[in-house]
């Protein structure tokens, strides 16, 4: 946790990925959590899921307005 604190938006220091490189990252990983939802995966978890899911898909999307202030996605 430690070398989060000193990435930056242009990329961190050598092996640190950029704040761009973790707002891909984690839309992977949205996809692949709603595919995981999508086919029934966790059945007992699934409204918990998908709310998480929005959400994350909401981050992302401020994030992406950050990042692109220009409206570029």
């Amino acid at each position: 946790m430690e070398s989060m604190a000193s990435s930056s938006v242009s990329g961190g220091s050598a092996g640190e990925p950029s704040a761009a490189e973790l707002v891909e990252q984690l839309r992977a990983d949205r996809l692949w959590l709603l595919q995981q939802i999508d086919g029934g995966r966790w059945p007992e978890l699934r409204l918990d899921l998908a709310a998480l899911e929005r959400e994350l898909g909401q981050v992302l999307e401020q994030a992406q307005e950050k990042l692109n202030p220009g409206g570029n996605s």
